[in-house]
């Protein structure tokens, strides 16, 4: 065994000598590229016999988990949560089921974060990655399984299109778990998606479509090529982690915390810590395109194809879109563009579902979602000091889009002025500079490193935030919706809608603030109609306290 395990590793050990990397972060990424060529052997085992790609995908997963890095505490990790999460959709009815599995899932979590954190080694890799994606995997099956057993009149089209009529046997859901291509790194997707892939329904091409539009498969497979699409997204991938490799050097958390690094001046400074974010960044990209191009290998990647020009999409499982990032004029097409999948499951299995039927999400839904989101990535306290300042960031977001922004446009709303281009390249340059201040304690963690950190760019971050509210609850906003008045804009009164939280972001603290006060209004009124005494605090009352507690006390 001790042989076999020197010949497994020498390759890496090799590679890792020559990169400057880990052991475990190049079995990592060749563990992306090894499932390339296991996606295509995965693609070619015959439609009809689907039973032998569930066994294919969890030999494969075995092979990387014990094979590749003897995992045996993370494969009986991932066995406790699988396991527990299918007999309690199994056995568990009733509107409690979704939420016992849910509770169950991120404790287990939990367990793991706080472990991890304790060992305090980043470049080993451990379980906590593949059972981050497997929460949301898990979580939203049980919601999916719910829905199921609902008629379809109380489900939405999102909710009726995932739902799980038909329970899964162990072997389907085995293979759904452990879908080797995302297994560490993700994506996640909902059951469906994997029964339709594997059933090849996915496939189905709609009646009366052209037959010179239909995307081409080979020999009888009902799968389109996906040679090149996949290929593509390799290519961008080790270009991303060799551009990570050969910058990463240049930009260690150590550097940051060092008295070097404030002998710059103040603006090479800010541009140094926002390369430090981009070089982080790359890591990511890198890996979530190897993943998706392994799962785009393999089929799972398909979203169908345009019957006019037979244009076919391989989006299904998109994680991240660097380029939409880079380039984002506001905070909330910078977050769009990021962990996408994760939005998904926190709008979709968290915000929604927090909300009584027939009511509008309100506090509690970004008060849950938040929570959860920040419990999911783990503890360290550079998260949740990201997430802060990123929930502020929002609301002033939100205020100059409604406030500032349709100045830069026509009266009518309808097309740009000539400044509107300044005001673009003013936007991308302060969303660019405001989220590399915020990002950076996700990489640094530690409280104390970051606040050093920060002092190092005079907490320009920070005060620029705070300037900004301070400016939006002075007479300041009076004026500009006067002013806005003046000019008869009514298309520019529309706000952005708060339906699809980022990241487990509020939307708008403003607004949270009055949808707080409206929801415990109604509580208390409805405890009042039940015989309680308590008492209604006036609405101005009502305000101090939920401000006091959002710490947004004016």
């Amino acid at each position: 065994m001790a042989a076999l395990r020197a010949y497994i590793d020498a390759p890496f050990v090799s590679v890792s000598s020559i990169l400057g990397a880990s052991v475990d972060e190049v079995k990592l990424i060749g563990s992306f590229i090894l499932s390339y060529p296991l996606a295509a052997i995965l693609k070619r085992i015959p439609d009809r016999d689907p039973w032998k790609k569930n066994a294919f995908i969890v030999f494969v997963s075995l092979f990387y988990i014990i094979g590749l890095y003897e995992l045996w505490d993370g494969l009986r990790t991932l066995l406790y949560s699988s396991v527990a999460t299918y007999l309690i959709a199994y056995y568990i009815d009733g509107s409690l089921m979704p939420w016992i599995g849910f509770t169950f899932l991120m404790v287990h979590m939990s367990v793991s974060h706080i472990h991890r954190q304790i060992t305090d080694d980043a470049s080993v890799v451990d379980i906590t990655g593949p059972q981050m994606v497997l929460v949301m995997k898990l979580s939203a099956f049980c919601w999916n399984v719910h829905d199921g057993r609902l008629p379809q009149s109380e489900l939405s089209d999102a909710q009726k299109y995932a739902a799980i009529k038909e329970f899964p046997s162990v072997l389907d859901f085995a293979g759904y778990v452990l879908f080797f291509p995302s297994l560490f790194a993700g994506p996640a997707f909902d059951y469906v998606d994997y029964r339709r892939w594997i059933e090849t329904t996915l496939f189905d091409v709609p009646p009366g479509t052209d037959p010179s539009k239909i995307p081409p498969t080979r020999k009888k497979r009902k799968i389109p090529r996906s040679g090149r699409p996949a290929t593509a997204k390799l290519v961008f991938g080790l270009f991303w982690i060799l551009l990570f490799v050969k910058l990463g050097s240049l930009y260690p958390p150590s550097f940051f915390l060092s008295d070097e690094y404030e002998k710059f001046s103040f603006p090479r400074r800010v541009w140094q810590l926002h390369m430090f974010g981009f070089v982080n960044r790359l890591k990511y990209y890198g890996s979530w395109s190897l993943t998706e191009g392994a799962c785009i290998l393999s089929g799972l990647g398909y979203n169908g194809f345009d019957p006019k020009t037979g244009k076919v999409f391989w989006d299904r499982l998109e994680n991240v879109n660097p380029w939409g990032l880079e380039t984002a004029q506001n905070t909330r097409g910078y977050l769009e563009n990021w962990n996408k999948n994760t939005n998904h499951w926190l709008r979709n299995y968290i915000y929604l579902r927090v909300t009584p039927k027939g009511k509008k999400p309100g506090f509690r839904a970004s008060l849950a979602t938040f929570v959860t989101s920040a419990v999911w990535h783990g503890f360290y306290p550079g998260y949740y000091l990201s997430f802060v300042l990123a929930s502020f960031i929002q609301t002033v977001a939100k205020n100059v889009r409604r406030h500032v922004r349709p100045f830069f446009l026509s009266p009518d709303g309808s097309k740009p002025t000539a400044l509107k281009r300044y005001y673009d390249l003013a936007s991308w340059f302060a969303t660019q500079l405001i989220m590399s201040f915020t990002v950076a304690p996700f990489v640094i963690l530690s409280f104390s490193d970051t606040i050093a950190l920060w002092r190092h760019v005079y907490f320009y971050g920070v005060l620029a935030v705070a300037s900004a509210v301070a400016f939006f609850v002075s007479p300041a906003k009076g004026y500009l919706i006067a002013q806005q008045k003046k000019r008869s804009r009514p298309a520019l009164a529309r706000t952005v809608s708060a339906e699809n939280p980022v990241l487990g972001l509020p939307n708008d603290l403003e607004k949270e603030v009055d949808n707080a006060i409206k929801e415990i209004s109604e509580d208390i009124e409805e405890m009042r109609k039940n015989g309680s005494k308590v008492s209604m605090p006036s609405p101005q009352e009502l305000r101090g306290l939920v401000e006091e507690k959002l710490g947004q006390k004016k």
